[in-house]
């Protein structure tokens, strides 16, 4: 508990920091993710999160997407992170190499999903940075990505990773009768880091 400086006002409890770790695992854990993964994007889209998907995926869609993802990444043409703190599985995300072949070089983040009890506590940036890191290891030179104009969060955590935004189209995303604007965001990675 920490010390209430003001007597008028109500102690505040802040929890306890969880000293275990956060670890990141790759395209191996994806035969274990699929049930937790489901569970956690059939949350966030019932809580209306931008990930694509009006209703939940099923264990078949989510175990086929890892899959294949699991399969590109060995190839060379995607990368594929977990967050889990000890066996709990916290997010995940992924980028994949566009398959026209004038745009091999590039890849798109096409995904990234935090569990909302992990909201808030870096898990987002974590898994992001790794798949920065992935890419640049990886040789892809712009990594896209894009985002529905409601998702301020995850915005802000890209633009503060150097990723800009070169294009918008207003109320292109259709959720039942309303409509968002969809932004469009890079980086590129053949820069150095600073």
């Amino acid at each position: 508990m920490t010390p209430n400086p003001n007597p008028n006002q109500a102690a505040r409890t802040d929890p306890a920091p969880d000293p275990r770790p956060v670890v990141l695992r790759g395209a191996e854990a994806a035969a274990s993710a699929v049930e937790p993964l489901r569970a956690i994007l059939a949350e966030l889209i019932r809580d209306g999160a931008a990930l694509g998907w009006v209703n939940p995926p099923d264990l078949a869609e989510v175990r086929d997407l890892l899959g294949g993802l699991a399969e590109a990444q060995r190839s060379g043409d995607a990368a594929l992170r977990f967050a889990y703190m000890g066996e709990e599985l916290l997010g995940f995300g992924y980028w994949r190499r566009y398959t026209r072949p004038t745009h091999r070089p590039n890849a798109d983040l096409e995904k990234l999903a935090v569990a909302l009890p992990a909201h808030g506590r870096g898990i987002g940036r974590l898994l992001t940075r790794a798949l920065l890191d992935d890419a640049r290891a990886a040789a892809v030179e712009i990594l896209t990505l894009d985002a529905r104009g409601d998702n301020v969060g995850a915005l802000r955590l890209y633009r503060s990773l150097g990723f800009v935004e070169y294009g918008r189209l207003h109320d292109f995303v259709a959720v039942g009768a309303r409509r968002y604007d969809k932004y469009f965001y890079s980086i590129d990675l053949r820069a150095p880091v600073a």
